[in-house]
């Protein structure tokens, strides 16, 4: 891998490639070859104009269909846009305007199971824009309603039911979880219970179960979306302390989930009893992302996290002392 100090560093591992977006601001940034005889260098690396808020993968994506093989990303600032996973080149760009006509960027983006639409998250606001119509049209639903119930707050998280129920969560940084109709934005109901805002949201492979993550909280809640009064247990993992986003992942049996946190580690917990099965020293820095390979029994993993400079007469330790910024693949 090539070693590199991000500001944001998100992962997606699909077939052999890892691809990697990060913001214009690292141009400047010092790249570190490992001296590891296993590091590769990035198969494709996309400059954004900010910081890289969210991304996600065309639901239908194939290398050997250019015309699918693609990904959009949401940034500082910026509108939507849709990349070339091949090229690297900018296909479209689909934009949001706030009040004073000036444009707002998403914080979250999710494709819908049929990859037909583009679903992104604003503040007290839900987008929708036809993949097919790039430019400044869309539907916008607020998600508050008239009596002031709802949801509130910057919508962080999107993910779709991938039973094809047609339902929608969106996490929240009220620390709240709502979970929609894709089809008319229906409001179905309200989760509370994360200690922090909500970072993640995913469903179980089979759409009964819902699992939501937040900054400043060491627990990823499941849910049971056919009964939410209350949780059906708690995994832990060390992120009690960071803002950062932490990012898990279920493996495509749908048995298992796994975790980073601040410690460095990959936690394995069983999905079917909530009980924690393994753990792996994945970095010597905070695993901020992990994600599992769709069809071989492999891994990725990044690791890293922002430091602050700190004066040289400042003898306290605010953060870990190893500097591991890079992306992994494990073998199971």
């Amino acid at each position: 891998m090539v070693r590199v100090f991000l500001r944001v560093q998100m992962i997606m591992l699909f077939g052999c490639s890892i691809y990697r977006v990060m913001p214009m601001k690292l141009r400047k940034t010092r790249v570190r070859p490992a001296v590891d005889d296993d590091s590769y260098a990035a198969n494709l690396v996309l400059v954004e104009g900010e910081s890289v808020y969210d991304y996600c993968w065309y639901p239908y994506m194939s290398a050997s269909d250019p015309n699918t093989f693609v990904f959009a990303s949401t940034t500082r600032d910026h509108p939507i846009h849709l990349w070339d996973a091949t090229s690297g080149q900018l296909r479209c760009t689909y934009r949001a305007y706030d009040s004073m006509d000036e444009i707002t960027a998403a914080l979250s983006i999710a494709f819908n199971p049929t990859g037909s639409k583009l679903f992104a998250g604003y503040n007290k606001s839900i987008r929708v824009f036809d993949l097919h119509r790039p430019g400044r049209d869309f539907e916008q639903y607020s998600t508050i309603q008239g009596n002031k119930e709802g949801q509130s707050g910057i919508i962080s998280a999107l993910a779709f039911c991938p039973a094809h129920s047609g339902m929608l969560a969106a996490g929240s940084y009220s620390q709240t979880t709502a979970i929609y109709r894709e089809d008319n934005m229906e409001l179905l109901y309200v989760l509370h219970g994360q200690e922090g805002g909500i970072t993640h949201v995913q469903f179980s492979r089979d759409g009964n179960y819902l699992y939501t993550g937040g900054r400043r909280d060491p627990y990823i809640l499941c849910w049971d979306i056919r009964n939410t009064v209350g949780t059906v247990y708690k995994l832990y993992r060390f992120t009690e302390t960071t803002n950062q986003r932490i990012f898990f992942d279920i493996e495509p049996c749908g048995r298992h989930l796994g975790t980073g946190g601040q410690d460095g580690q990959v936690h394995i917990y069983d999905l079917l009893t909530g009980q924690w099965t393994a753990s792996f020293q994945a970095a010597a820095d905070t695993v901020n992302g992990f994600c599992f390979h769709p069809h071989l029994p492999m891994a990725a993993s990044s690791s890293g996290h922002r430091r602050f400079g700190m004066p040289d007469d400042l003898d306290e330790d605010f953060g870990l002392s190893s500097e591991e910024n890079c992306v992994s693949v494990w073998n199971f």
